[in-house]
């Protein structure tokens, strides 16, 4: 059985505690690269082990093998349990047995008529609905499938706390955004080709080698064609790389999967196979080459390099300004079940702007006119957020007792004092949240994003 993490325990009492008050439908959020199936997997034995049933819904047939041995590992009693793609439950419905409960993995999908099929079907079984990122395209809530969400911890604890790994994020831009078109809620492949540079193979080869040489990447392509090309790219360089995709054998696969985790890759491109629930250990690198407007794809593809390791620092190298749409990825995060308007001006109000210097490709939010990385000069861009050009950047202190010590410095400070018991909504000044910030070893991009939420800055 696996052992739980303490945020994993935690995230399974907060559900305990809601069906306790009597909800039924439960949407749970966990970021990418926590273990949501471990999380599911032992609520699953704990149910089966009172002899109830349960269905699990994927939308993947690689996930399911992958789901099925992890179930087993945590001691779940597969007789009553019953893992599936959605897709084959569904034609297959009036077969299934009825669940006590049903799990459903990536559930931002769960809108779509065939998981309503299903979920309608069985009104009994209680429901819980896992995913990293609660969000539609089209701004629908989820208010007509939960009556309840459950956040898990903010990627900025995890990271603070080890259980992911800090990151360097890096943006050059490649591409011209203008070209880009929109097709059924997504940029269509031919737009990505004409928006592309010619060059964009070479410069990720370039850009790989001068940021993360040696390391192990997965690269996220548009098209097939262009992952082959881009693994052909970096062969040519002298670096190990081969293409992925849906069609490639299941065993070629796996030993492909064993050669990356044991250095003999070094680089795997693809399209969109290595993104929701499909394992891959090992990613230190991720290379971005191919835009998106879906922030749930955004998250599986920069957080895929994030699991944790001793001494470690993700790299995530975005060629397509994807983090121009969505912010970074360690960004703060809070979810409603609640639909957006897409027409609204505001659409885009809880995306933190961002600052690529162009002499480094460092990706941060910034603070004055210097970067934080390269210490080059920053040009003035009007469309950035105004900020206090005094603020100083703060480095969080990894040892206890450094932490101690500064706290007890820190306290001397009457406006440290005045936060003292005071929760973010009751913090009135950028003075404030400065503070609150420092004190909580949070990052300057929280500071950023709570002022620009209560009014305090503004956006030229």
């Amino acid at each position: 059985m696996f052992e739980l993490r303490d945020y994993q325990s935690e995230t399974i009492d907060n559900i305990y505690s809601e069906l306790k008050q009597g909800k039924r439908s439960l949407v749970v959020q966990q970021p990418p690269r926590t273990g949501k199936t471990v999380i599911m997997a032992e609520i699953a034995r704990r149910t089966t082990a009172k002899g109830n049933r349960v269905l699990f819904i994927v939308h993947r047939i690689e996930i399911v093998e992958q789901v099925i041995q992890t179930f087993k590992r945590q001691g779940v009693n597969m007789d009553l349990c019953k893992v599936g793609m959605v897709q084959t439950f569904t034609r297959r419905i009036s077969n299934l047995d009825k669940p006590d409960l049903i799990l459903i993995d990536e559930a931002h999908h769960v809108l779509a008529d065939s998981y309503m099929r299903i979920v309608n079907n069985f009104p009994d079984a209680i429901k819980l609905m896992f995913t990293a990122t609660p969000y539609r395209m089209s701004g629908q809530g989820f208010e007509e499938v939960a009556d309840g969400l459950i956040e898990g911890k903010q990627v900025s604890w995890l990271i603070k706390h080890k259980r992911l790994s800090p990151v360097d994020y890096y943006a050059p831009k490649s591409i011209n955004e203008k070209l880009l078109k929109t097709r059924k809620g997504e940029f269509s492949n031919k737009s990505i080709d004409e928006a592309i540079k010619p060059k964009i193979y070479g410069d990720a080869v370039k850009h790989y080698q001068k940021i993360a040489k040696g390391t192990n990447a997965i690269a996220y392509c548009h098209s097939v064609d262009s992952a082959k090309k881009l693994a052909d790219e970096f062969n040519q360089s002298g670096i190990k790389a081969v293409e992925v995709d849906g069609s490639t054998d299941a065993q070629d696969r796996e030993k492909i999967i064993t050669d990356f985790k044991n250095g003999k890759i070094k680089v795997l491109t693809n399209v969109e196979l290595f993104t929701e629930g499909l394992d891959l250990p090992g990613v230190d690198t991720v290379i971005q080459l191919r835009p998106t407007q879906s922030l749930s794809l955004y998250l599986q593809f920069a957080m895929r390099s994030m699991n944790y390791r001793e001494g470690k620092t993700a790299k995530i190298i975005d060629h397509v300004g994807n983090v121009e749409r969505f912010g970074l990825p360690t960004q703060d995060r809070h979810w409603t079940l609640k639909s957006k308007n897409k027409r609204s001006k505001k659409k885009k109000s809880d995306v933190v702007p961002v600052t690529v210097c162009s002499q480094c490709f460092s990706t941060f939010y910034r603070v004055g006119n210097e970067c934080p990385v390269c210490h080059a000069e920053l040009k003035v861009n009007k469309a950035e957020i105004d900020v206090d050009e005094n603020a100083e950047l703060t480095k969080i202190q990894e040892r206890k007792q450094a932490r101690t010590i500064r706290l007890q410095k820190m306290m001397k400070d009457e406006v440290y004092k005045n936060i003292i018991g005071k929760s973010p909504a009751d913090l009135k000044s950028m003075a404030e949240l400065k503070a609150y910030a420092k004190l909580h070893d949070y990052k300057d991009g929280w500071v950023f994003y709570q002022a620009k939420q209560k009014g305090l800055i503004r956006i030229r």
